[in-house]
């Protein structure tokens, strides 16, 4: 196809798939496939420009203005920012704006590109009068009514200009969409693919109580007219608006120079996940307002402003068997297994589809294509499919009644979702139960991966977790592809292993609904193996955080005799857990303290019982009630976090000195 036709097909795809997104709601393809398509097109335009037309996509704004609103006119053009995705094209627009300006380094105000959709507001002497989408640009949307339901947003000014025109972007925080989507499917709805899809969806409707039904959030970051007021740089407009009472987001920073945009760019992208909102970037504008003036723009594109795109989370593609996986709980989880897929930084080719019931209520089945999502290191999951791409009429999965590894009728939990194996000879469930007595938070077995526990189970090697202390060198090099080394490095690391503490031992031994905070309560209790198998359900119940639920799943595991017998196994074996120490007072007794970074003398696991032996709590996020950050190699955006609100920072030498203390 030469290029004139490759051009009209981008512009046909392009319109399509912005009606499906701004018009109906109703994405087809993520953001990823969308930018890949425009990014294509002005290639060729770029290399063509006498094939550029008018009706481009590369012309407009994106989105065309609904029949079902009155049309607003934008008294200035709101424009929409190109994208960079990576450091190379980040440097072309930064040298593109030093030689424009004629500046060794340029001067920058970084803010995150929120994930929603951009708005105009309208004020008149102090009052919300209009409110508006972006439209093409030029012409968009009146949507006041809606807009005076979002509850952060000022409808009166105590001091404001004759006119104000602000723009922004309306946006749904992450629990609020949680929560909207969890009560929508407990109704019988189809659920949002994402927050942003949602905001833009609620944004439009026609009648605003249901919009007000809707938790939509507001984050202004740019001015239109403004008549009796003006600003010598963006940050000071950024300042002026949030004492003006505009929600204004606080994590916007200055930058002087592209090194300094870089270190921003790679501090957001480590707060991305810990982030109430969804973020897709770092939007670059230049700050002082006489170098915009001189920089203009191109077409509906200011000169001034780039947005450093995050690579993208969600993707599609195509489901191409969907298995069934058999943990060690014996829980069956139905996964899918997808055509390869690069999305969150990854190639992926499986996502999990939860449970039987999440399997039916997304109707998922092979051949389909589907949107899959991969928020940092989280386990991919299927969050809808793309019925329109459906070819002809798939057959349904049909969830197997018995265990696809052991062959055992499965039993249905009646209060949860999930179907289980009951078998307590299940080959699968034992190699999952090997898989969780040898992760680090337990015994902490270097060497002890998945493929070699299930060798050893299907082998008959290890029928419980106390064979794994029978194993010697010859047992394990009768393996296949297990050389010497790596046979004896495992016999080392069984070896060292057996000196534990109790805590790490319990919460080895997987007991159902008890996680690393249970056992550490547990053997702070009981501080001895013995005294917690003799503990009915009431002395459990007594324990701190233990509920009647957990404190009979407790019981239960130790009713079983297979259970018991496997503990006094263990201990028999040579493994000692050791009881938890006695707190001491000292400098960390009753304080917080947060660890990043790489720790060279002590395993983060090693640092944190140090640190709760001493008084103290560890807490996984930096904030203002932080009283120590320990910061190893390599520390990222929490120890700038830490700086910014004077949380006292350690190194790892100051670090030890004060455990020494």
């Amino acid at each position: 196809m030469n290029a004139q036709g490759r051009a009209q097909q981008l512009r046909e795809q392009i319109a399509y798939h912005n009606h499906r997104y701004y018009t109906l709601d109703q994405p087809e393809i993520s953001d990823a496939s969308f930018d890949a398509l425009l990014r294509e097109l002005i290639d060729i335009e770029t290399a063509n420009p006498q094939l550029v037309t008018p009706d481009s996509p590369t012309q407009r704004v994106g989105g065309v203005a609904s029949e079902k609103f009155a049309k607003v006119t934008h008294r200035q053009q709101m424009m929409s920012l190109g994208n960079v995705f990576d450091d190379a094209e980040l440097s072309e627009f930064d040298e593109r704006v030093r030689k424009s300006l004629n500046l060794e380094v340029a001067e920058y105000v970084c803010e995150p590109k929120m994930d929603g959709l951009a708005i105009e507001l309208v004020y008149e002497h102090g009052r919300f009068v209009q409110g508006s989408t972006r439209g093409d640009g030029v012409i968009g949307e009146d949507v006041t009514p809606n807009l005076r339901t979002v509850r952060n947003l000022p409808l009166v000014l105590k001091e404001a200009p004759t006119l104000l025109e602000v723009r922004g972007e309306i946006f749904m925080r992450k629990a609020d969409f949680a929560k909207m989507n969890k009560q929508r499917e407990e109704a019988g709805e189809e659920t949002f693919v994402n927050p942003r899809n949602s905001a833009a969806g609620a944004l439009r409707q026609l009648d605003p109580r249901s919009t007000a039904a809707r938790p939509l959030s507001l984050f202004v970051y740019e001015l239109g007219t403004v008549e009796g007021v003006s600003f010598e740089n963006h940050w000071k407009k950024l300042e002026w608006l949030e004492k003006a009472g505009f929600p204004v987001n606080s994590r916007r920073f200055r930058a002087k120079g592209l090194a300094h945009v870089r270190e921003v760019y790679e501090r957001l992208m480590g707060e991305r996940h810990s982030l109430p909102y969804e973020i897709d970037g770092l939007v670059v504008k230049v700050d002082q307002e006489d170098h915009r003036r001189r920089l203009g723009q191109v077409s509906k594109t200011p000169r001034w402003a780039i947005a450093y795109k995050f690579p993208p989370e969600e993707a599609e593609t195509v489901v191409e068997n969907i298995a069934i996986q058999v943990g060690r709980t014996g829980a069956l989880t139905p996964v899918a297994n997808l055509k390869p897929v690069f999305v969150g930084g990854v190639t992926v080719t499986n996502a999990t589809l939860h449970n039987e019931d999440e399997l039916n209520r997304k109707d998922v089945r092979v051949g389909d294509w589907v949107f899959i999502r991969r928020a940092g290191d989280v386990i991919p999951e299927v969050v809808k499919v793309i019925t329109s791409k459906r070819v002809g009429e798939p057959a349904k999965f049909a969830f197997p009644t018995q265990c696809p590894v052991c062959g055992t009728l499965v039993l249905k939990d009646p209060e949860k979702a999930v179907q289980r194996c009951p078998s307590e000879t299940c080959p699968a469930k034992m190699a999952g139960r090997l898989r969780h007595f040898a992760t680090r938070p337990a015994m902490d077995i270097d060497g002890l991966g998945d493929k070699l526990c299930e060798q050893l189970v299907a082998t008959g090697a290890v029928k419980t977790q106390a064979d794994l202390y029978k194993l010697d060198v010859a047992k394990l090099m009768a393996l296949e592809r297990l050389g010497e080394k790596s046979a004896q490095n495992l016999v080392d690391a069984l070896e060292r292993s057996k000196k534990t503490t109790l805590r790490r031992f319990i919460y080895a031994l997987g007991i159902p609904q008890v996680g690393e905070a249970t056992a550490k309560a547990l053997a702070e209790h009981f501080r001895a193996v013995p005294a917690l198998l003799a503990a009915d359900v009431e002395t459990l119940k007594a324990v701190k955080d233990v509920g009647p639920e957990v404190a009979r799943s407790i019981f239960e595991f130790f009713a079983f005799d297979e259970n018991k017998r496997m503990v006094h196994a263990l201990l028999e074996a040579g493994v000692t857990p050791a009881p938890p120490e006695a707190s001491t007072a000292g400098p960390f007794s009753g304080k917080t303290v947060v660890l990043t970074g790489t720790l060279s003398k002590m395993g983060r696991d090693q640092a944190k019982e140090e640190i709760e032996r001493r008084g103290g709590k560890v807490s996984g996020s930096v904030s203002k009630k932080t009283d120590f950050l320990v910061a190893g190699a390599e520390a990222g955006s929490k120890l700038t976090k830490a700086k910014e609100l004077g949380v006292r920072v350690l190194d790892e030498d100051a670090f030890a000195a004060l455990l020494q203390s």
